[in-house]
């Protein structure tokens, strides 16, 4: 980790923690010397940085301190980077725009180093030619997951067996290429897990819906022990 990294994270660090913490414990999370974080703390607190302590004793933050908007270490940039790419081969086309969007917005406001390092990450995500496509429904199926609206679908199962279900969709996830709507059943009365390619038809309904605490995806997780 570059040293003008450490020190950004040393920040946020102390930040997040709100209290005051020791060289050996700043060292164990920086997974460096104690020694390090001397160095780090006296260039930090020569910086101007709003750091109060000493060896020994401890360090924290004296009062609030924001960095720069936007500041990010080297490896965060390439995680951005990997995220946005992976968006756009696993969401469906609004999704991939969003994310094309949102790199571009980045990409503005950085330092001229980041965004250069935020456009040219080494690390990408493709789509093999076994992957399925990205399920049609999977637009449709987040804007009723954000708007909490039920959705009708006709399902067909990996047994091969065929209904039409109304769900409340509480979660979409992605395994690989391979959607995942965790909805509450009101056939079943209960959670179920649907494979969005193998949603035939949908439609999303007129009707709201809330969840009391049992129907939640909280509750889902739960269940899952």
């Amino acid at each position: 980790m570059r040293p003008a990294d450490r020190l950004f994270r040393i920040i946020q660090l102390m930040r997040a923690t709100g209290r005051a913490m020791t060289a050996a414990e700043i060292a164990e999370r920086m997974e460096v010397a104690p020694r390090t974080i001397y160095r780090d703390m006296e260039h930090l607190i020569g910086s101007g940085a709003p750091i109060e302590g000493e060896r020994g004793v401890g360090y924290m933050l004296r009062e609030a301190f924001d960095a720069p908007p936007l500041t990010f270490t080297f490896e965060q940039l390439e995680a951005l980077a990997f995220g946005l790419r992976a968006v756009e081969m696993l969401g469906d086309p609004r999704l991939g725009q969003a994310a094309r969007e949102a790199q571009e917005k980045m990409l503005g406001m950085l330092p001229k180093e980041h965004a250069e390092r935020l456009k040219s990450a080494p690390i990408h995500a493709f789509r093999s030619a076994s992957q399925p496509e990205t399920p049609d429904c999977l637009g449709d199926m987040r804007m009723a997951l954000s708007a909490k609206r039920k959705v009708w679908i006709a399902y067909h199962s990996l047994p091969g067996d065929r209904s039409q279900r109304v769900v409340w969709p509480l979660s979409l996830s992605a395994f690989g290429a391979i959607w995942v709507m965790t909805g509450w059943c009101e056939m079943r009365q209960g959670f179920r897990d649907f494979r969005l390619d193998r949603v035939e038809d949908w439609k999303i309904l007129s009707d709201r819906f809330e969840p009391a605490p049992h129907q939640t995806y909280q509750a889902y997780l739960k269940q899952l022990g």
